[in-house]
């Protein structure tokens, strides 16, 4: 059965937060206040908080700068994942990504359509592992934010979350580099 095994060891996460938008600033960014707020509640660490323009160089230098830290573990991106001609968060994760996580989005959408129909459908919400570092781009909207953590990242970032959880694959994420 799926759950909390509360007699293992709680390991926090690094995540750095990311919006992107055009329009947000830190006094009116609630979706990264929203997951600000989740992820510290749940015992995480913060280890950065940034606003990104929608903007594919940006993003990708952004992108770059975090996958080569070696202490941060996770980049939860909220904004730039829809249709329109300036969303391009999933194009600037996609070309860093070593592997994309198809059942992130799927399993995104899945949530979503139960709270915003058929509407989902124009969510390209991803996630993926760069360079032993998890990736994942949600859309922009506060209840998007909840979604994606309360119903999929409070649990794989748990490491007693059972049967298996991503925390406990880290220390294998970087096995295909060859230690030189």
């Amino acid at each position: 059965m799926s759950g909390i095994d509360t007699s293992l060891p709680f390991l926090p996460v690094n995540i750095a937060v990311v919006t992107v938008s055009d329009s947000r600033t830190r006094e009116n960014d609630r979706s990264g206040d929203t997951l600000e707020r989740l992820i510290t509640e749940d015992g995480h660490r913060i280890a950065e908080r940034a606003i990104l323009r929608d903007d594919l160089a940006a993003i990708g230098s952004a992108l770059e700068r975090y996958i080569a830290d070696p202490d941060l573990d996770c980049v939860i991106a909220t904004g730039g994942t829809g249709v329109t001609g300036r969303d391009v968060t999933p194009e600037a994760f996609r070309s860093m990504l070593d592997k994309e996580m198809d059942g992130f989005g799927e399993l995104f959408r899945w949530l979503s359509y139960q709270k915003v129909g058929t509407s989902t459908m124009q969510s390209r919400a991803l996630g993926g592992v760069a360079n032993g570092t998890y990736l994942f781009a949600i859309p922009g909207s506060t209840g998007a934010c909840r979604d994606a953590w309360e119903g999929i990242l409070r649990y794989q970032l748990d490491s007693r979350h059972r049967p298996c959880n991503l925390v406990e694959l880290m220390p294998r994420l970087r096995e295909h580099v060859v230690a030189g």
